[in-house]
């Protein structure tokens, strides 16, 4: 007799039945006790910001990934922008997500693979340079607002040489490019970009230089941190734009250049504006030109038919001249009406002056005739002898004052006011 198959709801009690929750924490359990706290490293996959700050992706290398979820409290304290394709470091735990029963790992920090020494080392370097003054603002030039020649220094396989000659070309294509090629990863990338530098200096041919290279991880980047290459770049005589890596990638050779672009396509826009845009300016400048001809022709073509006007009816101009004249004829008959009446009042005021002066120097020597006649007669010794006295004198005619001046006997002649008398001194005698 054949034993009886046992049927589907036959169990075998040596196996524990599990509800899915309490499995699932089993596992969480056992996770959290074997392999709690984990560092791991792999390439970011599919990464996404929630709005709420949460950050979601997956860590993948070549043989597995794993869900990794990095909560806002965690994803603010990162120093750089986490992408798809960048190697990383995670430090956090790994769980189970019940709702979806998937493995996770909860991320609690994040950094760049190897970043930690290079890191150190870029910090230390930009220190140094910065406090020697090579990212001084004051020392950065201008960008030629219209190159003759643009110069790319990168590497001649490099997919950012084809994305700058490609945005070149579709803005200016009437200015050319000169490609100093170098090598942009490895260890002798370094020396090989100041060759291609000190190249670009000493021929002088173009009148900017683009520095260029496509993104990557910090270690692909390197080569930019280099310290000679920063002070090859902050002694240029070129101004020097820096278009290195992505947006979020930044090297010791974008804080020496004059400017910074956030890819190489950008780079090339930033240096040369669009032949569209000249183009334009030049469309502008030629109708200001054709309005200012048009005006000067417009104005012109006026003064002309004013003119023509004039010319055609002569007997106008005839007019007014006429008219001109009958006016200068009457200021003129003016002029002399006044100038006449004006001399006439002259020539009368001259004549009452004369008279007077006149007047006034006949009387003046009369005047003073009249006071020396009265002075002259005032000393006359002819009222002195009216009054009484005599003139004494001797016979020779010497007038006599004292009476030492005679002696008895002597002949005298006495002046009267009337005649004179000869007299005798009989006998002279002091009073």
């Amino acid at each position: 007799m054949l034993d009886e198959a046992p049927g589907p709801d036959r169990r075998d009690s040596s196996i524990r039945l599990w509800p899915v929750s309490a499995l699932l924490k089993a596992i969480a359990d056992s996770l959290e006790a074997r392999f709690n706290p984990v560092a791991v490293q792999g390439e970011i996959s599919g990464f996404s910001r929630a709005a709420s700050g949460h950050c979601y992706f997956s860590l993948k290398d070549d043989d597995g990934q794993i869900r990794c979820a990095m909560f806002r409290r965690a994803a603010t304290m990162l120093d750089f922008s986490p992408r798809d394709g960048l190697l990383v470091e995670l430090r956090g735990r790994l769980g189970v997500y019940e709702a979806r029963g998937e493995l996770q790992l909860i991320v609690e920090s994040m950094r760049q693979a190897g970043q930690g020494t290079l890191f150190e080392q870029f910090l230390k370097l930009k220190a140094k340079l910065q406090a020697e003054g090579l990212f001084n603002p004051d020392r950065k030039r201008d960008l030629p607002l219209m190159p003759t020649a643009i110069g790319v220094v990168t590497s001649l396989g490099a997919a950012a040489l084809h994305d700058v000659v490609t945005a070149l070309q579709r803005r200016v294509p009437h200015i050319p490019v000169i490609v100093y090629p170098a090598s942009v990863q490895g260890t002798q990338a370094a020396g090989e970009l100041r060759d291609a530098l000190l190249k670009a200096y000493q021929r002088r041919e173009v009148d900017v230089l683009l520095l260029v290279r496509g993104g990557g991880a910090m270690e692909d980047l390197w080569a930019f941190n280099d310290e000679p290459l920063a002070r090859t770049i902050a002694e240029s005589p070129i101004p020097i734009i820096s278009g290195v890596g992505h947006e979020t990638d930044f090297t010791i050779a974008d804080f020496c250049a004059d400017a910074r672009a956030p890819t190489p396509t950008a780079a090339a826009e930033l240096c040369a504006q669009p032949q569209a845009v000249w183009l334009g300016v030049l469309q502008a400048m030629a109708l200001r030109l054709q309005n200012g001809v048009d005006r000067h022709v417009q104005t012109s073509s006026q003064r002309l038919d004013m003119a023509a006007s004039s010319l055609a009816r002569p007997s106008h101009f005839v007019t007014r001249q006429q008219a001109r004249l009958a006016s200068h004829q009457q200021n003129l008959q003016h002029a002399q009406r006044t100038t006449v009446s004006h001399m006439q009042n002259c020539l009368s005021l001259m004549q009452t002056h004369f008279g007077q002066a006149v007047a006034r120097s006949t009387a003046q020597p009369k005047d003073r005739l009249a006071s020396a006649s009265m002075r002259l007669e005032l000393l006359s010794p002819q009222l002195v002898l009216q009054r009484g006295y005599a003139w004494l004198a001797s016979t020779e005619g010497q007038a006599i004052t004292r009476v030492g001046q005679t002696h008895a006997g002597q002949a005298v002649r006495a002046t009267l006011m009337d005649g004179q008398v000869d007299l005798m001194v009989t006998s002279p005698r002091l009073i």
